[in-house]
Formats: C-alpha cells, structure tokens, sequence
C-alpha cells in the first residue's frame, strides 16, 4: 500500500523534505512506521519512539486526527493515508 509522509521543522530537516511516498505491507500500524523511519534516517533515530510507544510531546496525525485519540502506535493504516509527524514545539511569551 502506499502512504504519503509529512514531516515538519526539525523532522523535515531529518528527512530532506516536507513529503516522502512510501510502500507498506497492507495492515502496518503506525508503530511501525516510525520505527522504519527511525532506521532508515539517522536524524530520526531514537526521535519518535521509546519502548514502542511515542515519545513524550510528539503529535502524529493519521488523515488529520492525532492518533493518541485512536489506538495510538497500535492504529493501522491504509493505503492512501497521509501520516503526518510533528516534533516537540518549544517557546512563545510569557
């Protein structure tokens, strides 16, 4: 199946590039995808996952939804979905 990728500022920087289409076996959950990332990028190593879960602060969004409000790490994906991943955001005024 084929996904589409979305990376963003730092992330986007560990990848060299905004987008990347990638080719999954039917039924790969989230999971699995970072942690394919996570091997194929060393900027992305140890970024994305601790002990299979996500790590602390990381957004990812399946089709738009976040999906800590699906069934996190474990939440499959078809072909045809975009995955987008955000790294931790820092700063603003206080």
């Amino acid at each position: 199946m084929q996904v589409e990728l979305k990376f963003f500022a730092t992330f986007r920087e560990a990848v060299g590039g905004k987008f990347l289409e990638r080719e999954f076996e039917e039924g790969t959950t989230v999971g699995e995808i970072l942690a394919a990332l996570e091997s194929e990028f060393d900027g992305l190593e140890g970024q994305l996952l601790v002990d299979g879960d996500l790590k602390p602060q990381i957004n990812v969004l399946k089709n738009g939804r976040e999906v800590l409000h699906m069934a996190g790490t474990e939440t499959t994906v078809t072909d045809g979905d975009t995955i987008a991943i955000f790294p931790p955001v820092a700063g603003g005024h206080v």
